[in-house]
C-alpha cells in the first residue's frame, strides 16, 4: 500500500512484476533447491531483496534477523515457524547456484528494457563502461586480486545504459587488475549477449591498449574512449583546416584527424626476459581533441572507429559516461555495496546480482516517480514496510485502510 498518492508506480506493482513463474521453474529445473531444507532459491532471493532495501547495515547476521521477521514472512508469504541461523546463511551463499539469480537478473532486465520506446531506445543505446571494487573485508579473500600490502580486492566491471545495469562482469584474479582485460571483456560479453545490438560504448582512460581498439573495431563494436593527452599517433588526414578551432558552442574543437595508434609489443630475449616493442596498429581511428571554455587549457582527448557522428556529439557522449558514477555512488551508500557480505566468489556473485537486480527495481520506481537515488530508496523501504503491514492487518480480520489514511 502506497502512502505517496502523487506516484505513477507503487512497490507493490514493482513486485508484481518479479516473474514468479520464473523463480518456481528455475527451482525445479535447476540445482539451486538440492540439498538446502529452508533456504531455498525463492526464499533467499527474497530475503536478500528485503535487507538490502530494509536494512541500515548488511550483515550475516542481519540476514538471519530478517528471516525471523514476521513483517518479511508475511510480505512473502513464507512459513512462520522457519529460522535459520548465520552460520546456515553463510554456506547457504557459498554453495547456492549463482548462476539462478544470474538468471533472474537478465530476466528482469530484459523486461525492462523491452518496454523502452523507440526515443528511450536510441537514447540508452549509449553504454557507459567502468569497473569498481570491493576492498572492505575483503583481506580474508583465499581468492582475489592482490594489493601491494598483501591485502586482496574484488572488481566488478559494469554497464549501464543511462536507467538501468546492463552486464556486469565479476573478477578475483590478478589478469583483471588491468582494465584493459577488465572492461574489454565486459564490453565483449555484452555483445555476444546482443548480436544485433547498435550500441556506441563510452570508457574512460583505463582502457588504453590500441590493440583493445582493434578487436572492436575487427568486431564491429563502436566506441568512444577518452585517451590520454598527448598520446603517440600519426595523423593521416585532418577533417578540419589547420589551426582552425571550431566554436561548439561549450567546447571549442582543436583536432579532429584520422589517425594511426602506437602499440607495445612484448618481445623475448635470448636471455628469457622481454622488452616492449613499439609497433604502429594499421587500423585507422579518429582523435577527437576539444578544450572547454571555463578551461581553455585542459585538453580532452577521444579516441572512437565511428566516423559518422559529429565531434560535438563524441564529447557529449563522453559527457554522459559520468551517469555510471553516480550509479557506483548509489550501489555502495544506499544499497551496501561497499563491503563484503561472503568472502566467498560464489556468494560474492550472489550479492552483486542481487544488489543490481535491486537496483534496477529502485530505478525504476525513481524515474517513473520523478524523485531522487536517496529519496526512491527511502520510500521503497517505506513501501515495503507498510505493504507487509497491510497484510498481518488484513490476516488478523482488519481494515488496513483504517490505519494509512490516504
Amino acid at each position: 500500500m502506497s502512502i505517496f498518492n502523487e506516484h505513477k508506480i507503487s512497490v507493490s506493482q514493482l513486485l508484481s512484476f518479479i516473474p514468479e513463474a520464473l523463480l518456481s521453474h528455475l527451482s525445479a529445473n535447476t540445482k539451486v533447491d538440492h540439498y538446502s531444507k529452508v533456504l531455498q532459491g525463492r526464499k533467499m532471493f527474497y530475503l536478500l531483496l528485503f535487507a538490502i532495501t530494509s536494512s541500515e547495515k548488511l550483515s550475516q547476521r542481519t540476514l538471519e534477523d530478517t528471516f525471523k521477521d514476521p513483517v518479511f514472512k508475511a510480505l512473502f508469504n513464507l512459513d512462520e515457524t522457519e529460522t535459520v541461523r548465520r552460520s546456515s546463511i553463510s554456506e547457504r551463499l557459498s554453495k547456492i547456484d549463482s548462476g539462478y539469480f544470474k538468471e533472474i537478473y537478465d530476466c528482469i532486465y530484459n523486461m525492462f528494457c523491452d518496454s523502452y520506446n523507440p526515443a528511450e531506445r536510441e537514447k540508452y543505446d549509449l553504454i557507459r563502461t567502468d569497473s569498481t571494487v570491493i576492498g572492505e573485508a575483503a583481506g580474508k579473500l583465499k581468492e582475489g586480486i592482490a594489493q601491494n600490502g598483501g591485502k586482496k580486492f574484488i572488481k566488478y566491471s559494469v554497464l549501464f545504459d543511462g536507467l538501468l545495469p546492463c552486464g556486469v562482469e565479476i573478477y578475483n584474479t590478478p589478469k583483471y587488475c588491468a582494465e584493459d582485460n577488465a572492461l574489454s571483456e565486459a564490453v565483449l560479453q555484452h555483445v555476444k549477449r546482443e548480436k544485433e545490438h547498435a550500441n556506441i560504448y563510452i570508457i574512460d582512460k583505463g582502457l588504453g591498449s590500441a590493440q583493445r581498439m582493434k578487436e572492436f573495431d575487427d568486431k564491429g563494436v563502436f566506441f568512444v574512449i577518452r585517451s590520454k593527452e598527448n598520446r603517440k599517433h600519426e595523423e593521416i588526414k585532418s577533417f578540419i583546416e589547420k589551426d582552425q578551432n571550431i566554436d561548439l558552442g561549450e567546447i571549442v574543437l582543436i583536432k579532429d584527424s584520422l589517425v594511426k595508434l602506437y602499440s607495445s609489443k612484448p618481445v623475448p630475449t635470448q636471455k628469457g626476459k622481454t622488452y616492449n616493442k613499439e609497433e604502429q596498429i594499421e587500423t585507422h581511428f579518429r582523435l577527437v581533441v576539444v578544450s572547454s571554455k571555463q578551461q581553455p587549457e585542459k585538453e580532452f582527448w577521444f579516441l572512437t572507429n565511428d566516423f559518422q557522428i559529429s565531434a560535438k556529439d563524441i564529447a557529449n557522449y563522453y559527457r554522459k559516461r559520468w551517469d555510471i558514477e553516480v550509479f557506483f555512488r548509489f550501489l555502495k551508500q544506499e544499497l551496501h555495496a561497499s563491503h563484503l557480505l561472503s568472502l566467498n566468489k560464489n556468494g560474492i556473485e550472489v550479492m552483486i546480482y542481487m544488489t543490481l537486480i535491486t537496483a534496477m527495481l529502485i530505478l525504476i520506481y525513481k524515474k517513473a516517480n520523478n524523485i531522487g537515488y536517496k529519496t526512491a530508496k527511502r520510500r521503497f523501504a517505506m513501501e515495503i514496510r507498510n505493504l507487509a503491514i497491510s497484510i498481518l492487518i488484513i490476516g488478523a480480520g482488519g481494515n488496513p485502510d483504517k490505519v494509512f489514511k490516504t
